[in-house]
């Protein structure tokens, strides 16, 4: 058994498979899950685990050249909107529909229990070297 970082099976497994250019879809229960994507619900009970908690833990296993949100977070969830800025330097944003189809491209959904507006970020993967 693994002593350290992400323990859940089929999270550590779905990451192991992602390639350079690869998306993540980090998303909160709110937001449809796209047809087609390896889907990981990590969502356990309202707000557990939380959108912050998958986002940090993600961030230590993935490399990510580039990071894109919903454009509605700033004004909706704007701790959400704080993190997201904090953690993912030159974050893009896109109207909320948008962020909608570009996840229909991800290769992975990694579900919270987050349960505040617009906490879903897509990453996509970069390379260690």
């Amino acid at each position: 058994m693994k002593k350290a970082g992400i323990l859940n099976r089929h999270l550590a497994g779905a990451l192991a498979e992602l390639g350079h250019g690869d998306g993540v879809l980090i998303c909160d229960v709110g937001m449809p899950i796209p047809a087609g994507p390896r889907v990981v619900d990590l969502a356990f009970r309202a707000g557990v685990p939380s959108f912050a908690e998958v986002l940090d833990g993600l961030l230590d296993e993935l490399v990510v050249e580039g990071a894109t949100a919903a454009h509605e977070v700033m004004e909706a969830n704007p701790e959400t909107a704080r993190l997201l800025t904090d953690r993912l330097p030159g974050l893009a944003h896109v109207p909320h529909d948008e962020l909608k189809q570009l996840s229909a491209g991800a290769r992975l959904v990694v579900r919270t229990g987050e349960a505040r507006p617009y906490a879903n970020v897509l990453l996509r993967c970069g390379v260690f070297f």
